[in-house]
């Protein structure tokens, strides 16, 4: 019903002048992220995408529905995994979207008039509900894929973190050193368990060194993986020796009822080192 070849064709000839317009009408002095940029490359950019969609938008009116959103899929990835888009805040880009939505029900009132008493309202109103309709479809999905990208994105992120802050770092004669630093919560010490026992198999690491001077906060249960992790390396026969450890991760030890028997203690990394020189 909504489907008209002549508004098409209106709309087609003016995707530029929306993309104009629609920038123009951006209050820089108010605007954040990738609308707030003053660099010509990131505002051609934008203008590109934002054309795109129009001439992608357009195809609403001749198009059946299923192909419609197909062909529309990758624009929707494009911007959703934008940088530039990601670094702005979706109630900006929302807003944005809904600027967009009124050009159209504005410029389906200019095709009106210009073809006075050629269409009936029923026509009329099912084009402004297919606008509506379709852009809050394509919003919806929009933040879905962005937030999906995001999670994604921040996951990636913090494995790179938890990797890059807890390495083996190779020694000469098969040793090696895993220097902790900072604050180990519950999810940290769990990839550190993971990540060491890997890293002394690829490494071929038969003693390691475990320095926890650098670490400023430990509770009970990464109190245990670090002693879990020393027993597991036994397991895989690799000599564990810890160094730096605090009074106050001494006290939780104890009081875990973990047993320092079975590990070599040295006050100091160089002490550690030393010692096997």
């Amino acid at each position: 019903m909504h489907r008209d070849k002549a508004l098409h064709s209106f709309l087609m000839e003016k995707t530029w002048q929306l993309t104009e317009d629609w920038y123009q009408s951006i209050d820089k002095s108010k605007a954040t992220g990738v609308y707030a940029s003053t660099n010509p490359k990131t505002i051609e950019t934008l203008k590109k995408q934002n054309h795109e969609f129009h001439e992608h938008f357009c195809e609403v009116f001749v198009t059946e529905e299923s192909e419609f959103l197909k062909d529309f899929e990758k624009w929707v990835l494009m911007i959703a995994q934008d940088d530039e888009h990601l670094n702005t805040p979706l109630t900006v880009i929302m807003k944005e979207f809904f600027n967009v939505q009124k050009q159209y029900l504005n410029l389906i009132q200019e095709f009106v008039n210009l073809h006075q008493g050629e269409y009936p309202q029923t026509i009329i109103d099912a084009w402004n509900e297919i606008i509506i309709d379709t852009f809050n479809k394509i919003v919806t999905w929009f933040v879905e894929e962005n937030q999906k990208y995001s999670e994604e994105k921040l996951i990636a992120q913090q494995e790179m973190i938890n990797e890059l802050s807890s390495p083996v770092i190779a020694l000469n004669n098969h040793m090696g050193l895993l220097p902790l630093i900072g604050v180990i919560d519950t999810q940290r010490a769990k990839y550190i368990v993971e990540n060491t026992l890997e890293q002394c198999t690829e490494k071929e690491i038969t003693h390691l060194f475990i320095d926890l001077s650098g670490v400023l906060i430990i509770d009970t249960m990464v109190a245990q993986q670090i002693f879990s992790l020393i027993e597991t390396l036994g397991l895989i026969g690799v000599k564990s020796t810890l160094s730096g450890i605090r009074p106050e991760i001494a006290m939780t030890a104890i009081q875990l009822g973990l047993s320092f028997e079975k590990v070599s203690i040295k006050s100091s990394l160089a002490q550690a080192i030393g010692s096997q020189q």
